[in-house]
């Protein structure tokens, strides 16, 4: 297989901007408008977080307003990270007939080895380590993740060529069991970067972006050529700015649900992540599902799935909750989902443990 994609750099861009441009990439790839792109990007200092998180639970928001750090929602799940222009982003957005794999763990495990092959042509041991991090020696050098829209894949991460990991403590609100999962002492050395491993052999950007191109064209046996950005691409992105992706109200559409009384909190972790579920009650014995909200950091694709499983649960009766799961995911087309149906059950349930009475 040989397709040709074109390398672009859209260089150091504010945090919203950035993932405008995400979505008009992807939009403008769905109409023919542009073709396959593997895109390189960097962020000045900004707090990013996952599709489906909390706003006020993942990040620090008082550090970041006082500190000028940007507040950011991606259009991909995920965890919250922190970004600064000591790190580059990758990303490929491609028809999913290009590479000749369909399901996106497959093609997230072949990406991620390419990755870390160019990686490794640095001179570092980087690994893909499931579900989503690259790794060298156990400490994560690389997070990655994407979706699909329609036929569209965006496949994104990161590389931590240097960062303050100090300041990336203060933005984030990183939880403790997600530091303790990894038997590190702190979430500083849970991440490692390019300068920490090479010192003063480590190379400029421009070698980085060519030993990941190196990568990608052999890993994934693709062609790939410098090409140029679109009018329309920045036209559309700039749209999509105003409209959505650049407005408070976006970032903050999840944020502290849990600050009203009347709503039930529940978590749940598993291996595919952690749910937390707000439920509010209605009814004369508050025995049905007024409304559910379901944030966390795991990975779904679509990412609409889960706004429907919020649909599907409004009226549900609690003792229909489960079967309701069930019946949702046995009935949905899903891409990717990272959790199952039981660990969506548990966090709900967990949320129910404490209604007054039980």
């Amino acid at each position: 297989m040989s397709e040709t994609f074109r390398i672009i750099d859209t260089g150091v861009r504010e945090g919203r901007s950035n993932i405008a441009f995400d979505a008009a990439l992807i939009e403008l790839r769905q109409q023919g408008v542009v073709p396959d792109t593997i895109r390189f990007l960097r962020f000045p200092p900004t707090a990013l977080i996952g599709r489906h998180q909390d706003l006020s639970r993942e990040i620090n928001l008082d550090y970041c307003r006082d500190d000028g750090v940007g507040t950011v929602r991606r259009i991909t799940g995920g965890g919250a990270i922190y970004l600064d222009e000591g790190q580059l982003g990758w990303e490929l957005v491609f028809h999913r007939s290009a590479l000749g794999i369909a399901a996106l763990p497959d093609l997230a495990r072949e990406i991620c080895n390419a990755a870390a092959a160019g990686l490794s042509e640095l001179g570092v041991d980087a690994k893909f380590r499931p579900r989503n991090d690259i790794e060298v020696g156990g400490r994560k050098i690389s997070g990655t993740g994407g979706f699909f829209d329609g036929d569209i894949l965006i496949y994104q991460g990161t590389v931590l060529v240097d960062m303050n990991p100090a300041q990336m403590v203060r933005a984030l609100n990183i939880p403790e069991a997600k530091v303790t999962k990894h038997d590190l002492d702190s979430a500083e050395k849970r991440v490692v970067t390019l300068k920490e491993l090479l010192g003063d052999e480590l190379p400029d950007i421009e070698t980085i972006k060519a030993a990941l191109i190196k990568g990608f064209t052999e890993g994934l046996g693709i062609k790939a050529e410098p090409g140029e950005i679109t009018e329309a691409e920045e036209a559309l992105a700039q749209r999509i700015f105003e409209e959505e992706i650049g407005t408070d109200d976006f970032v903050a559409e999840i944020d502290n649900p849990g600050g009203s009384d009347q709503l039930l909190e529940g978590t749940h972790t598993g291996a595919g992540g952690t749910i937390a579920t707000f439920v509010k009650l209605e009814g004369p014995t508050h025995g049905l599902v007024q409304r559910a909200l379901i944030t966390g950091d795991f990975f779904v694709t679509p990412p609409r799935v889960v706004f429907d499983l919020e649909a599907a649960l409004a009226g549900t009766r609690l003792d229909d909750v489960e079967s309701t799961v069930n019946n949702f995911f046995d009935e949905t087309d899903i891409d990717m989902l990272s959790v199952g149906a039981g660990d969506f059950v548990a966090s709900i349930n967990d949320a129910l443990s404490h209604r007054e009475g039980t």
